[in-house]
């Protein structure tokens, strides 16, 4: 069951923040540029530091989602830059994943996440069905946990009950995109690809126990 009101005190910090948009804009510049950076993952290390990790992501989600306004592509890139995972190009693959094409239904804080669990626990041979199976079971689990934080799944129903407190869906026309960017609609949004980005983290560093 979700905590209304934590979720209202991080919608209301959200919406207050300052953004450092130059910085933001030269680091979305420099892994445009450069690509994501690979890693050779230390399981000990990020055990040891989880809490530190997943606070890194889930900030880096809400900026993200801020400057590139699009939930999906920002819960993503926090997770594939975290990770040392996928390319920029599966990022702008995501460039039509907010609300699913802006129809309001699955938030992109959850598709984001998932396209990084495919990532991280999916296997290269196309044929091994128990990663297949393992990742979708992982993913259930992950969806469960994402909606019981904020009580939906959809983007709609996120905006209407969590984000904004009416109903709007800023895909639909030109003067919903404007209402909602008024409403500081997408700096309040950060929080599910922050919530989102932050369990998913939490998954896989788990999952080197």
């Amino acid at each position: 069951m979700a905590d209304k009101e934590k979720l209202r005190k991080k919608v209301q910090e959200l919406s207050e923040r300052a953004w450092d948009i130059p910085a933001l804009e030269a680091r979305i510049k420099k892994l445009s540029e450069k690509g994501i950076p690979k890693k050779k993952l230390n399981p000990k290390e990020l055990l040891a530091n989880r809490q530190q990790v997943i606070d890194r992501v889930r900030q880096r989600a809400e900026e993200y989602n801020f400057i590139l306004k699009n939930c999906a592509q920002g819960t993503a890139l926090a997770l594939l830059e975290e990770f040392g995972l996928g390319s920029m190009e599966i990022v702008k693959a995501l460039t039509p994943f907010p609300g699913i094409g802006g129809t309001g239904e699955m938030c992109g804080g959850i598709t984001g996440s998932l396209i990084a669990f495919g990532l991280y626990f999916g296997s290269d041979n196309r044929l091994d069905y128990e990663a297949t199976n393992k990742t979708i079971m992982i993913a259930q689990k992950f969806m469960a946990f994402f909606e019981d934080e904020l009580d939906h799944m959809y983007c709609a129903d996120i905006i209407e009950t969590v984000i904004l407190g009416h109903k709007i869906n800023p895909g639909e026309s030109e003067v919903a995109m404007m209402t909602f960017t008024n409403e500081k609609g997408f700096e309040k949004c950060g929080l599910p690809p922050g919530t989102g980005a932050s369990l998913a983290a939490g998954f896989i560093i788990d999952s080197m126990k």
